[in-house]
């Protein structure tokens, strides 16, 4: 009997999704859905996505079904994007901060270059492989004690959604593989095609701070007490100026009140989050409208070029110019 085929041979990007006993199935569904939502200008599908498990055939599953996976491990060396799930049931990474033979084996096939990223405790199977030493990653916060334990060479950050390292990525807990997906499709095709991925997935296509928010805390949050109305004032005024205490009077709080519970519901500062959100306005306009770029820093609530450049330059590693060459033309309708 021949093998299963793989990866056809297209220019699609090619995304391998290795699994493992114990695998959460919204983790690889959402992999599948997402990547294989994300179309071209004409239709076409951006991504080919396949599974696979370091020895094919059944894989169980933390519920009450199995997966049957029909490629091996070979399918990563054909890989141009790697994403390595969850997996309940405990395995060396987990436990002894190390690749298992089968483990270390499949990841020796995966070629130099090819981008990798983990959801949830995943990030165990990348920090076992080495991948994380001396870069920032995160996971899901319950597990973030026994991470740090095992790899101290990681510089874990357990209060975002996801980390990106360039060719190395991380999520946080299960939903934030969502956003870490949506990122990568964002990273290659620009943020339109993204919003229609996340469009058609009714899901936001980005979510403000990190899972910070969402760690469980002794004392109950006070009714009444959100900083979101200030939030989505200020969104609807980024091209002028907004001070924190304008943002704290939305909200009838003190200064100081205010940043503290901003910080503890979006899991960073008012203007860590205002030049966050400038920077995805500056983004927007570039992909989407042909203004030019002192317009687009004034839109943006960046007030000069320079500043706009700066910000860009800091949070993505590009000029505006550079950064709408790259997406013009892919992220266009």
């Amino acid at each position: 009997m021949s093998a299963a085929p793989r990866f056809a041979h297209t220019d699609r990007h090619r995304v391998a999704v290795l699994v493992r006993h114990g695998l959460l199935p919204f983790e690889l569904g959402m992999a599948h859905r997402l990547f294989g939502r994300a179309r071209s200008g004409t239709g076409e599908p951006l991504y080919e996505v396949v599974t696979c498990a370091l020895v094919p055939g059944e894989v169980r599953t933390d519920s009450d079904v199995s997966v049957n996976v029909r490629h091996g491990p070979d399918a990563l060396a054909e890989a141009d994007t790697v994403i390595v799930p969850a997996a309940n049931e405990q395995d060396a990474p987990q436990t002894e901060g190390r690749l298992g033979a089968a483990l270390g084996a499949a990841f020796e096939a995966i070629r130099p270059g090819t981008r990798i990223a983990s959801i949830c405790t995943g990030a165990f199977v990348l920090a076992a492989a080495g991948l994380l030493d001396g870069r920032r990653a995160t996971t899901h916060w319950q597990a973030a004690d026994r991470f740090r334990e095992l790899f101290p060479a990681v510089e874990l950050d357990p209060d975002v959604l996801y980390t990106d390292e360039g060719s190395v990525l991380t999520s946080a807990g299960d939903a934030s593989g969502i956003d870490l997906i949506l990122h990568m499709i964002r990273r290659d095709h620009g943020a339109a095609v993204a919003s229609e991925v996340a469009r058609g997935a009714v899901v936001a296509p980005h979510r403000d701070g990190g899972q910070a928010q969402f760690i469980r805390r002794p004392v109950p949050e006070r009714r009444g007490s959100s900083t979101g109305t200030a939030r989505a004032w200020a969104l609807t005024r980024l091209d002028r100026p907004v001070s924190l205490r304008e943002l704290a009077e939305r909200e009838s709080m003190s200064v100081r009140t205010f940043s503290r519970r901003f910080r503890e519901e979006v899991g960073m500062t008012p203007v860590q989050w205002l030049t966050h959100a400038r920077v995805e306005r500056a983004r927007q306009l570039l992909e989407e409208t042909d203004l030019p770029v002192d317009r687009i820093a004034a839109d943006a609530g960046f007030g000069t070029a320079a500043s706009l450049r700066q910000h860009l330059h800091t949070a993505l590693g590009v000029s505006p110019s550079a950064y709408r060459s790259t997406f013009r033309g892919t992220a266009a309708p």
